[in-house]
């Protein structure tokens, strides 16, 4: 009990911390903004802690299953991390740091830069006001964050094939890891949650072309100078490639998760005098 509490505790402040990079490292934070991130960590923080010390988590999937939750959880502060030190760091020719960001930035942005892709579809959406500046600086921030999504969707894959993630010692139990998940109706579970991940894999690629759309839309109806805030860049630009990366995460999970059942099955069926049934 006191390991799980630290355990939620830590995790608690890792949550607070990835909240609040943006305002710490990305100048001309106004004193209300401020205030309104602070309440928004504290509140994600406590929402964290109450999760992760239940017995029984309500909202947050594989939580006894490390380290899916990590490696969003790391990707997405290092989204952030990155497009707060390229937004902080405009017109900063000085920092090494700045440079390597956006050269490799634009670098994978201009390959993101062809017909109907999401990229351009932004590009095309700016407001008539926006600067060549602007039109660079979303590419290279894109890039920047397609290229960690991507890294943490690669690392995510591999332990799923090596590692044969989630292979642990102990059971593993779908109750606990898909709380929101219901695995005693709708039939057999197994093609359930074959069409869950199916489901998740394709949202997660239309989320990727539909989001940055939706999002220049309204800043473009709403306020046009909202795509000349950084904070509103970064956390724009981070969403956009976090959202479909968790999307595709909880598919492949999901997949993973009705392969180990169906494994399962298989072995006793093969093997019925082994003294019944073990949970999975």
């Amino acid at each position: 009990m006191l390991s799980r509490l630290l355990g939620a505790l830590v995790r608690a402040a890792v949550v607070v911390v990835v909240v609040a990079t943006p305002s710490l490292l990305v100048p001309g934070t106004s004193l209300e903004g401020a205030q309104m991130v602070t309440l928004v960590a504290l509140a994600l923080g406590l929402f964290t802690a109450m999760e992760y010390g239940a017995t029984y988590p309500a909202l947050i999937e594989f939580r006894d299953a490390p380290p899916f939750n990590r490696v969003r959880i790391l990707s997405l502060f290092a989204m952030l991390f990155v497009l707060s030190v390229v937004a902080g760091g405009a017109g900063d020719e000085s920092s090494s740091l700045v440079l390597v960001l956006n050269a490799l930035g634009l670098m994978i942005g201009h390959l993101l830069d062809f017909p109907y892709s999401p990229l351009a579809a932004v590009l095309q959406r700016l407001p008539e006001g926006a600067t060549a500046i602007t039109a660079l600086q979303v590419t290279a921030m894109a890039g920047l964050a397609l290229f960690v999504a991507v890294t943490a969707l690669s690392i995510f894959t591999i332990l799923l094939r090596l590692q044969h993630w989630p292979n642990r010692a102990e059971a593993f139990n779908v109750w606990i890891n898909l709380p929101t998940f219901d695995p005693t109706t709708g039939g057999d579970i197994v093609p359930r949650l074959v069409r869950d991940a199916r489901v998740n894999v394709i949202l997660g690629i239309s989320l990727a072309f539909v989001f940055p759309i939706m999002g220049v839309t309204i800043a473009d109806h709403v306020d046009e100078a909202m795509l000349d805030a950084p904070h509103a860049m970064v956390w724009g630009v981070a969403l956009w490639m976090f959202l479909p990366l968790s999307m595709l995460m909880r598919g492949l999970a999901m997949a993973r998760i009705a392969e180990m059942i169906r494994a399962r099955r298989a072995r006793l069926v093969a093997a019925p005098d082994t003294g019944g049934a073990q949970p999975v």
